[in-house]
């Protein structure tokens, strides 16, 4: 996989899955946003909201000294709690097909929000029950990010060969003295294993390596 940044992969990757996701939740009944997520102490409708604040917030260039931390993300959602489902759904909207842009003027600082809305979606697809949590459509642009955040994370290397597509792909960084582990399973359950999400009744093999070295976000 190559090396080189391509700065249009995080608005792809965004607009993949606003193509996907969006009718979901435009459908969804007012019961499904009080589901409760992976994410502890967040609701469907928590993530969407978190979601649709990061990407506003990079679209209006608005950061400051705890952006993206767990008090803002909660001030954030908190803003919101008088906001109805559809407005919510809309600031999730805008963001994921005017986000792209912003992103990639970053030089490459921003693209794991790209992968972060992403492996969200997935959260709500499981929260719902519906197949295709950290998978589908968009999982190939979601791989391609994940290389370059895993070296910027400094995540030991390792090979991951992908049972479901037969794809064999190096992630991390290598490491004097250690040789790469490996990974092998399914892209949706490597996912898992780097966002940090739930890995009851899945399938997987790793050598050489150890599920806590391999988190990409905090």
């Amino acid at each position: 996989m190559a090396d080189e940044r391509d700065p249009e992969l995080p608005g792809l990757l965004l607009r993949t899955e606003r193509d996907a996701l969006l009718p979901l939740l435009r459908s969804a009944e007012d019961g499904d946003f009080a589901l409760r997520t992976a994410c502890p102490g967040w609701t469907v409708r928590d993530v969407i909201a978190h979601c649709g604040s990061v990407l506003s917030r990079v679209v209006e260039s608005r950061f400051g000294p705890d952006v993206f931390g767990p008090e803002c993300n909660d001030r954030d959602i908190a803003e919101r709690a008088g906001w109805t489902h559809t407005q919510i759904v809309d600031e999730l909207e805008r963001g994921m097909t005017d986000a792209g842009p912003a992103i990639a003027a970053a030089g490459g600082i921003l693209d794991a929000v790209a992968l972060g809305e992403w492996v969200h979606a997935g959260d709500v697809r499981e929260a719902w029950g519906l197949p295709g949590a950290y998978e589908g459509p968009g999982f190939p642009h979601a791989l391609r990010l994940l290389v370059p955040r895993a070296l910027r994370r400094k995540v030991p290397l390792f090979v991951a060969e992908l049972t479901d597509s037969g794809r064999e792909v190096a992630i991390g960084v290598e490491q004097e003295g250690r040789a790469p582990g490996r990974y092998r399973g399914d892209g949706a359950t490597l996912i898992r294993l780097c966002a940090d999400r739930p890995l009851v009744g899945t399938r997987y093999e790793l050598e050489g390596v150890r599920e806590r070295e391999l988190g990409l976000f905090d």
